[in-house]
C-alpha cells in the first residue's frame, strides 16, 4: 500500500479514500485472476481520478483495460465477460456519462439472471464517481442513484470512509449480484485510518471485513434526532451532531446507511423509534429520491414513534447547476440544522 503512515505497534495505515478504493481493487485481483478492470483511461493514466493507478503496470493490459469512449459498449463487454466466468469491474469516468450505458444496465446487466431463472449470474462492479462540490461542468457533478436503485436485479453501494472504500470495494467484487458502486468524488483525497490488524494486507480476508456489504452503521449516537444518510453527506451530518453538541443542543444521531438497494430497513427503524425524530438527508433532488423512499418507509414502519414530520434535505428539483452555484444547491450545515430545529419545534 502507498501513503503508510503505520503507527507505533500497529498496523493501522491513514490513506485516502482513493487509495483506499485502490488497495481495495488490488487485493481483489490478487485473490482472482478473474476480476479485469475496464473503463477509459483506466490504465496508463490510471483514471481521471487517479483510482486505479499503478494497476494496469502490475496486473498488465490484459487485466486493466483501457476501452474507446463508447459507454454502452464497455457495459456490453461487461455482460460478455461475466457470462464466460470474469468479475468486471467498471469505471464509469464522471456520474453523467452512465446514461449511455443505462440500457445495458437496466436491461441486460440488471435482468440476466431472473430472465435466466437463476442459470446465468452477470457478477460485476459498475464504479461512479458521484456528486457535486468538485466545481465541474455539465454531466460531471450528478446524484443519479435513484434510477439504479429502482431497478430490481442491481445492488447500489457507496463509501464515506477509509476503511469502506477498502472493504466494500472488496465485498462488491466478490458479490455474484452486478453492484453499482457509487464513489463520492469530492472527498476522494480525504484521508482515513485502515487497520488491518497485525496480519497486515498480507492476513486479511474477506471475512475481516467489519459490515457486511448491505449493512447500516451508526456513525454517531444520539437520542433526540435521527439523520439517514450517505456518501458525501455522512460527512455534513457528522458536523451537524458536532455543532449541536458544542452548543448543548439536541443529540443528533447520524446513520450511514452505506446500501441503498436493499436498504437496512432494521437499523432505519430501531434509530427512528429511538429518537422520534428523522431528516432523511443527502446530495440528490429529493422529488422521488433515496430520501422519499425512506420518508415512505420511516412512516409506515415508525408511524407511532414519531413525534413530527419526517424532513427531506437534499437538492433542489432542477438541473445541476453551474459550479458558481454549487454552494447553494448542495444541503449544506445551516441547512440540516434549520431541518433539526423544525424538527424539535413540533
Amino acid at each position: 500500500m502507498s501513503t503508510q503512515a503505520q503507527q507505533s505497534g500497529s498496523t493501522a495505515t491513514r490513506m485516502t479514500i482513493a487509495k483506499a478504493l485502490n488497495a481495495g481493487m488490488r487485493a481483489a485481483m490478487e485473490r482472482d485472476p478473474k476480476v479485469v478492470l475496464m473503463g477509459e483511461d483506466v490504465g496508463k493514466l490510471g483514471g481521471v481520478f487517479r483510482i486505479t493507478e499503478g494497476l494496469q503496470k502490475d496486473f498488465g493490459e490484459d487485466r486493466v483495460i483501457d476501452t474507446p469512449l463508447a459507454e454502452a459498449g464497455i457495459m456490453g463487454a461487461a455482460v460478455g465477460l461475466a457470462l464466460r466466468g470474469y468479475r468486471p469491474v467498471v469505471e464509469i469516468q464522471f456520474d453523467g456519462f452512465v446514461y449511455p450505458a443505462f440500457d445495458q444496465i437496466v436491461s441486460q446487466v440488471a435482468k440476466m439472471h431472473n430472465r435466466s431463472q437463476g442459470a446465468l449470474k452477470v457478477p460485476m462492479v459498475i464504479r461512479i464517481p458521484y456528486g457535486g462540490g468538485i466545481g465541474a461542468v455539465e454531466h460531471h457533478s450528478e446524484s443519479n442513484e435513484s434510477y439504479f436503485a429502482h431497478t430490481a436485479g442491481l445492488r447500489v453501494v457507496t463509501c464515506s470512509s477509509t476503511e469502506d472504500a477498502y472493504w466494500m470495494m472488496q465485498q462488491a467484487i466478490a458479490s455474484d449480484d452486478p453492484v453499482v458502486f457509487y464513489e463520492p468524488k469530492r472527498r476522494y483525497h480525504e484521508r482515513g485510518v485502515l487497520d488491518l490488524g497485525e496480519g497486515g494486507v498480507a492476513g486479511a480476508s474477506l471475512d475481516d471485513a467489519p459490515h457486511a456489504l448491505d449493512e447500516g452503521v451508526v456513525r454517531v449516537e444520539g437520542s433526540d434526532v435521527t439523520i439517514l444518510t450517505y456518501g458525501p453527506m455522512v460527512k455534513v451530518a457528522h458536523a451537524a451532531a458536532q455543532a449541536a453538541e458544542l452548543e448543548d443542543g439536541p443529540s443528533i444521531e447520524v446513520v450511514d446507511l452505506r446500501s441503498l438497494s436493499p436498504l437496512d430497513a432494521e437499523l432505519i427503524e430501531e434509530s427512528v423509534k429511538k429518537t422520534g425524530r428523522c431528516i432523511a438527508l443527502s446530495e440528490a433532488q429529493t422529488f422521488a429520491s433515496i430520501t422519499s423512499e425512506i420518508a415512505a418507509h420511516v412512516q409506515e414502519h415508525c408511524f407511532y414513534h414519531l413525534e413530527a414530520p419526517v424532513l427531506r434535505v437534499g437538492g433542489y428539483n432542477i438541473p445541476y447547476p453551474p459550479s458558481r452555484h454549487e454552494e447553494v444547491f448542495l444541503p449544506d450545515l445551516d441547512r440540516v440544522l434549520h431541518a433539526v430545529d423544525t424538527l424539535l419545534a413540533y
